[in-house]
Parts: C-alpha cells; sequence; structure tokens
C-alpha cells in the first residue's frame, strides 16, 4: 500500500516534496500518454493523417519540381545568351555549343533521389503533424472530462434537474475510440460513491478505465454527479453556501438525484439502462430498487463493493466517527458541508486519529482497507481531484447505520419529527428481500475491503437467496479493497472484462 499523507502538521511539512512528486508523476504521466495514446487516437483519425501524409508530399513534390523549372528555365536563358555570343564571335554552330557546355538532363537517378526525397519528407511532415494533431486532441478531450477546462455543452456536459430543485451535472462519452457516431448504442449508467464524483471513472488510463472500455466496446457511457460535488453544486433557488442547501441524505439521492438521471438518460437514448455503481452508489440503487423504483427503465445493474448493510464496517476510522457521534456534533454546530478539505474537518480528523486503535499514518487504508493494485501515480492523481464535499447529514445517516446495523431512512432521533415525514414513529426500512427475483445482478466484492465488509456482503447477498440462479454473478476478489475497484491497474483483467461479458448478456 502506497505511504499517504498523514494529519495536521506532517501535511505541511510534506507539501513542498508532495508537490515536486506530484510534478515529476504528472511528467512521467504526460509522457505516457502522449506515447500509448498517439498509437491509438492515429490508428483511430487515419482519414485526417492520410489525408494530411498525402497533401504534404503532393505539396513537397509540388515546390520541389517548380524550383527545379524556374532553375532550368534561367540555365536555358543563359545557355541562350552564350550562345548567342559565341556564334557571334567563333562562327560556332548550335550543335557544338550544346556540347561545349551542356545543361545536363534528367537521369533516371536524379529522379529517384527526388521522389523518395519528397516521400520521406512528404510522409515526415504528414506525420508529425498527424501525431500533434491526435496529442492536442488527447489533451483537450482530457482535460474536459477532468474538468481543467470547460467543454462545450452540446459536447459533453449535459444539465439534469431534480424535483426537489438541484442541478445536476452528467458527462457522457458518445463515440468509441474509433470515432463511430452513437447510432443505435446501449446507454450504460456509471454512478461514484461518496466523496467522489464521475472523475471516479476517469482517473485510469484510457485503456483501462472502465468508462473508456464501455465506450471502446459499443456502450453509450453516461457519467453522474451526485448533488453537493463540484459539478453538481447548482439549485433553482438556493445556493451551497446557504444551510439548507446541505439538508439531505442519500435518501434523497434515491427519491430525487437517481429518478432524475435514470430518466434523462432514458429519454436521451430511448432505451433501457445498464446502470454500474460503486460504493453509495450501490445502496442508493439498492434502495430504489427495493422500492420497485428505475425498474421499467432498467436493463441491469452491477454492484462494485456493495453497500447495505455496514453494522460490521472493519474501517477503523469509519467506525470510530460513527461511534463517537463525529458527524452529529459537526451537524450540531452548524457545519452542514462536509468538505474534507475544509480546515474544521482537518481538525476533526485529527481528533479521531488520536483515538485507540486508529492509525492514520496510511490514512486511505484507514478508510477503505489495504488497496492491493494502486500505484503511487493514480493516488496522486486521485488526490488531485478528489475527495468532494457530501453533506453532514448524509454522513450522520451512515453512521446511524453503522451503529444500528440496519438500512433504514435517516432517523431524526425524535418520534414527532419521524411522525412528520414518515407517518409513523420510526424510519422505513429499505428491505433488500423486496428487489425483484429477476433483476439481472453483478456484485463484485473484496476481502480486504474495510468498507463493504465480507460479512455485511453476505448479508446482503442472503436477502437475495431467492434471486434467481441465472439473474445473480457474483465475484470475490480476495485481495481486493475499496478504491481497488475503480482505481486498482489490474482492475480491467480482473473486474472489468467479466462485468462487460455480463452486460453482453442481457
Amino acid at each position: 500500500m502506497q505511504r499517504l499523507r498523514g494529519a495536521g502538521t506532517v501535511i505541511s511539512r510534506s507539501l513542498p516534496v508532495t508537490q515536486l512528486r506530484k510534478k515529476a508523476f504528472r511528467s512521467w504521466a504526460a509522457v505516457q500518454d502522449t506515447f500509448f495514446s498517439t498509437k491509438d487516437i492515429f490508428e483511430t483519425h487515419k482519414v485526417v493523417f492520410t489525408v494530411g501524409t498525402s497533401i504534404a508530399s503532393v505539396a513537397t513534390a509540388w515546390f520541389g519540381y517548380t524550383l527545379r523549372h524556374v532553375h532550368e528555365s534561367r540555365v536555358d536563358q543563359r545557355l541562350e545568351s552564350i550562345e548567342k555570343a559565341m556564334k557571334s564571335n567563333h562562327n560556332l554552330e548550335h550543335s557544338e555549343i550544346r556540347n561545349i557546355v551542356n545543361s545536363g538532363s534528367i537521369g533516371i537517378p536524379s529522379c529517384i533521389a527526388t521522389a523518395g526525397t519528397t516521400l520521406v519528407v512528404g510522409y515526415a511532415l504528414g506525420w508529425r503533424g498527424g501525431r500533434w494533431y491526435a496529442n492536442r486532441k488527447f489533451r483537450r478531450e482530457q482535460m474536459k472530462l477532468l474538468g481543467q477546462i470547460k467543454p462545450k455543452r452540446w459536447q459533453l456536459l449535459r444539465r439534469v434537474t431534480t424535483q426537489d430543485g438541484y442541478i445536476l451535472s452528467m458527462q457522457r462519452i458518445p463515440v468509441r475510440k474509433s470515432g463511430e457516431a452513437s447510432g443505435n448504442r446501449i446507454p450504460v449508467l456509471l454512478q461514484h460513491g461518496l466523496l467522489m464524483d464521475g472523475i471516479t471513472w476517469l482517473l485510469l488510463p484510457p485503456d483501462q478505465s472502465l468508462a473508456f472500455l464501455l465506450a471502446d466496446n459499443g456502450y453509450e457511457v453516461w457519467l453522474g454527479n451526485t448533488r453537493g460535488t463540484k459539478y453538481s453544486l447548482g439549485h433553482t433557488s438556493l445556493s451551497p453556501d446557504d444551510p439548507a442547501y446541505w439538508e439531505w441524505s442519500w435518501d434523497e439521492l434515491v427519491a430525487y438525484d437517481l429518478p432524475a438521471t435514470f430518466q434523462y438518460v432514458h429519454d436521451q437514448t430511448g432505451q433501457k439502462i445498464h446502470y454500474v455503481g460503486h460504493s453509495l452508489g450501490t445502496l442508493v440503487a439498492l434502495g430504489a430498487f427495493c422500492k420497485d423504483q428505475q425498474l421499467t427503465r432498467l436493463r441491469s445493474a452491477v454492484l462494485l463493493s456493495p453497500i447495505a448493510y455496514v453494522g460490521q464496517i472493519p474501517s477503523p476510522l469509519a467506525r470510530a466517527a460513527a461511534e463517537n457521534f463525529i458527524a452529529e456534533a459537526l451537524y450540531k454546530t452548524d457545519i452542514r458541508e462536509f468538505n474534507p478539505k475544509g480546515k474544521a474537518l482537518v481538525e476533526v480528523l485529527k481528533a479521531v486519529c488520536s483515538k485507540p486503535g486508529v492509525d492514520c499514518t496510511h490514512l486511505l487504508t484507514a478508510f477503505t482497507g489495504k488497496n492491493c493494485c494502486l500505484n503511487s501515480s493514480i493516488v496522486d492523481v486521485f488526490l488531485d481531484h478528489e475527495p468532494q464535499s457530501t453533506s453532514t447529514k448524509n454522513l450522520v445517516h451512515i453512521s446511524q447505520m453503522i451503529r444500528d446495523g440496519t438500512v433504514a431512512m435517516f432517523d431524526y432521533n425524535n418520534k414527532d419529527e419521524n411522525m412528520q415525514h414518515y407517518g409513523q414513529p420510526n424510519p422505513p426500512v429499505y428491505s433488500m428481500t423486496s428487489i425483484p427475483n429477476d433483476l439481472p445482478l453483478f456484485l463484485s466484492y473484496g476481502g480486504a475491503d474495510a468498507l463493504s465488509d465480507v460479512k455485511d456482503v453476505k448479508l446482503l447477498l442472503a436477502s437475495l437467496k431467492d434471486h434467481d440462479g441465472d439473474k445473480l454473478v457474483v465475484q470475490y476478489r480476495d485481495d481486493y479493497a475499496h478504491a481497488d475497484f475503480v482505481m486498482g491497474q489490474t482492475a480491467k483483467q480482473d473486474v472489468y472484462d467479466p462485468l462487460m461479458a455480463f452486460l453482453k448478456l442481457q
């Protein structure tokens, strides 16, 4: 497991070194990106490069032969003047003068040399121009997807407004590597986990990223971004600076965000959707499915690091926060936005890390478990873009689930408030046994996962014991932890290839 940043003063002391290391990794990553992406995009844009090479070759040949023609014309003019002078002075005939001063002829060797030079120069110009075009196009598309430059709306960003007024952004990958238009391609909706956003699916290189792999295999890919993340901070009447903006938990993601995104993708494509969720993205989906929601628009569901029951969660960081009511304390002090990069949260993190049994030396490990397959460069890329904000109320809700071991709606810890919201004194339960038995499901979980614990996943699987045998695929990776499923360098062969084989059968 890679060494990660600690909390408090250690972070500030190591910042310059970390920044230098980041720059080095970025530089090397840029070199790798240029090398590997050029090959793929060169093949993708064969027509552009062929035309460019041809034009460069023709232009070079035309220029070369034009110069030669001008040169020969001048030589002929010079010879004529010499001929006139020698005739008048020495009475020599034209044939004798040509023997004395021969302008030369265009021989076969010179033609071959000229043609070869033209082809080499033309191909070099065309190839170099094509490589420049490929690199520029690839880097611009990557920067658009990573949010480093603002894309044109019609190209990538789609705005979706929920019934409670939140404006969500979705990214769409409409064409495959070959440049083929979307046509009648089946849509796949990718939904990220807690403290992350749609960039989750783009952190790996293009030949390993699930989003790009799906697009290259003929799917129309849509990336969801839940409310409160940097791509989905809009609201019809509220600002993220308003405390009311952050008054939601994952109940609202089930009730509003997921229906809005499903409806939008379905309306845009006219087809049922494959859903792929990770972490919290699986919890939101399960919450909707057990309430018989979104099923008419759903083709199948893939759940990576599935979260439902979390009563046995082994993550020392998550459990210490839940058992010490950290989220509740933040909520009572009117901190409605949980920003992991904020100063207040750094102090809270220091307090949690000081608890017995909590080792924050390896912060990502303390939270997600010991990931087997991350490299240091991908962790640095992750830290450039994540973690994202969520609502403190959302963390209160998850803390309740950890302490109670149930999958229920938000508990206001007040019977009157619960009655006001639910019409009953206790929060309603999300019954996992209510998920339709004929819904195609692919579940993949890991033995080292500290958030989606094996025992908790087995509780979920027990709820699905009556599921149709040919509709449920369960994959277990003993060495995988929580982040390996979206950032692991071996995830393509270990998880994504079986995942795509499952999708093709649905």
